[in-house]
């Protein structure tokens, strides 16, 4: 289904009560407050800009002689940057679709709004501010008035109808699942749930079928996790909690004749310690990190896991030689060394078995999942509260990036379970698969679990997924393998030169880097990085060898011996500076600056 644009104008109800969180305002901006008044609502939002001081109280006359500023459909929050606070709000929304009876957006715009509209700018304080609008431009941010898009169905029924009406959505939300948790944190008062309006970084698809005749609701929600978030190379394994890098949970939902059915898988990278820091190689090789209790984050990662989802099957995708090799034969041992009847291991050699473009062989896997597949099943319930079943177990897959080796299987899972679910239902006959019941459905499934892919792999790596080509047309192609070869030399320039400032962004957004206000005056601040002699005379050296090795092979007034002297001297000084470059290629990369790894301050 395609998102429609809509502006910030009140929304027709669709469900019987009032929204959850107010979905059309007008913010008023005087010298003294922001006031957020709900439209058709008796009650204002007031937020002091002097003495920062929220509430919420009647609305009287405190809009007497007063004009909007301007509409806006949500509140995300406030941080302190240097110069003073900011107020982020979201001034534009699109239409992604209805889900479980309550309409689902995506955020299209947004305003960050000084509370000091003429502090002292100063420029470290609009590097924060790029970084606060790069971390609020990332693709795509997802949220719902009155549906909890951080709860999968089962955890919104095992919270209990009791409890739903109490809390506000962002009370009762998955705090794992909150992007914007901690501006939101930053400012608070009683009485103003309605006002907090949380943010889903993920994909979210909601799309009408019909099979046979039957037509149904079919939706994909994937969220990501604010624990351990980060870019791809700068953020690997886990950390002591227990919580692992690009943590995403998938969640399959079908809506037919008052049923609502739900599949959920998960993806993470491997639970122990190990990193793959850039240093300008094509493919740094990932190491295990020494000195570290790896049993015990293994333990602390699949202990919550355990809690949160029931049995686990960590299905392994990485190479099973070479450097990966050394990954994947640690998370075996660990996991024997663990000892827990809840936790499988399955690992696949994806790379190995479906060499030369033998991806059928990915049914190898598949088979040998299908029985656990059957006996976790998947939640089914109708909208009378009656409780059929109950899923027990999920899949907990990953690769190297948990990005695109692991979509393709989640893919494959994710259609058997489709099969079931649709048998159960009764819009598939016995027998029926849905893979052969429509080719228009087919096409649709197929390419909306390639924009999964491609939307977790923007977000997390800077580029599109890769083997989509497989998941969008059922088998791998060499106009497939040659976008995959663009995508790896985009995401090798952006891992080495863009994701420090990006993986800044996101620390800061999250709240992981608290500003000092004293930055850049008694305190250095941490954005004036410090470079050494290398990072200046290497490139000089190598520009100005290029320059002269192609002023000396265009210009010469006859080739001689003199020529072919300048020319190889001029060679060997490239080499010598190409050389030298990867050699110390640590020291050219973009790093983090908020938080540098600590292998680049002992570089």
């Amino acid at each position: 289904m395609e998102p429609i644009d809509n502006p910030c104008t009140c929304l027709a109800s669709i469900m019987e009560g009032e929204n959850e969180v107010y979905d059309d305002m007008n913010l008023y901006i005087t010298q003294e407050s922001f006031i957020v008044e709900p439209n058709g609502q008796s009650e204002l939002l007031i937020i002091g800009r002097l003495d920062k001081v929220t509430r919420v109280q009647p609305k009287t006359t405190q809009l007497t002689n007063l004009r909007p500023t301007r509409r806006i459909c949500g509140v995300l929050g406030t941080i302190r940057l240097l110069s003073c606070d900011y107020l982020l709000v979201a001034t534009h929304r699109l239409f992604v679709g209805v889900l479980n009876g309550a309409v689902v957006w995506r955020l299209a715009g947004y305003d960050i709004i000084p509370y000091i509209p003429n502090a002292i700018q100063r420029s470290e304080n609009e590097s924060y501010l790029l970084m606060l609008r790069k971390m609020l431009d990332t693709k795509y941010f997802y949220f719902s008035y009155r549906y909890d898009l951080t709860q999968t169905l089962q955890r919104q029924r095992n919270l209990g109808a009791s409890l739903q009406g109490k809390l506000g959505l962002l009370q009762r939300a998955d705090q794992r699942f909150v992007w914007n948790g901690n501006v939101l944190r930053q400012f608070k008062c009683d009485n103003m749930e309605r006002f907090q309006l949380p943010l889903v970084l993920g994909f979210v698809s909601v799309n009408q079928v019909q099979i046979n005749g039957q037509t149904f609701f079919w939706s994909i929600v994937t969220r990501r996790s604010v624990q351990r978030a980060g870019t791809r190379l700068f953020c690997r394994g886990c950390n002591e909690q227990g919580h692992v890098a690009n943590f995403v949970e998938t969640e399959q939902i079908v809506e037919f004749n008052g049923q609502h059915t739900s599949f959920v898988q998960t993806r993470g990278s491997m639970p122990f310690f190990w990193q793959q820091l850039p240093n300008l190689r094509y493919k740094p090789s990932p190491r295990l990190i020494p000195g570290k209790d790896h049993l015990a984050a293994l333990t602390a990662h699949f202990t919550e896991q355990l809690k949160l989802y029931g049995q686990q099957v960590a299905v392994n995708l990485v190479d099973q030689k070479g450097s990966e090799g050394q990954l994947e034969s640690t998370f075996a041992r660990l996991v024997r060394e663990l000892g827990n009847a809840g936790v499988r291991y399955e690992a696949f050699d994806f790379h190995h078995e479906c060499r030369k473009m033998r991806w059928d062989r990915l049914n190898i896997l598949i088979d040998r999942l299908a029985h656990e597949q059957d006996d976790f099943g998947f939640y089914h319930a109708f909208d009378n509260g009656n409780l059929v079943s109950t899923q027990t177990g999920v899949f907990r897959t990953n690769c190297i990036d948990c990005l695109d080796r692991t979509n393709v299987v989640q893919s494959m899972l994710a259609r058997r379970s489709l099969t079931a679910v649709l048998q159960k239902l009764g819009v598939l006959h016995v027998g029926q698969r849905v893979e052969h019941a429509s080719s228009e459905f087919e096409l649709l499934f197929k390419g909306v679990w390639a924009d999964n892919a491609d939307l977790v792999s923007l977000q997390y790596s800077g580029t599109g997924a890769l083997k989509t080509d497989f998941t969008r047309t059922g088998k791998r192609t060499k106009s497939g393998a040659l976008q995959d070869g663009k995508r790896s030399l985009m995401r090798y320039f952006l891992n080495n030169f863009s994701d420090g400032n990006r993986q800044d962004s996101i620390d800061l957004f999250l709240g992981h880097y608290v500003i000092n206000e004293n930055e850049g005056n008694v305190l250095p601040s941490p954005l004036v990085a410090p470079h050494g002699w290398r990072y200046f005379a290497f490139p000089s050296v190598l520009l100005i060898a290029v320059a002269m090795f192609v002023i000396t092979i265009t210009y010469p007034a006859e080739f001689n011996t003199e020529n072919l002297l300048f020319m190889l001297f001029w060679g060997a000084m490239i080499a010598v500076s190409a050389t030298g470059i990867l050699h110390y290629g640590v020291e050219f990369v973009q790093w983090p600056r908020l938080f540098p790894p600590f292998s680049f301050q002992a570089a």
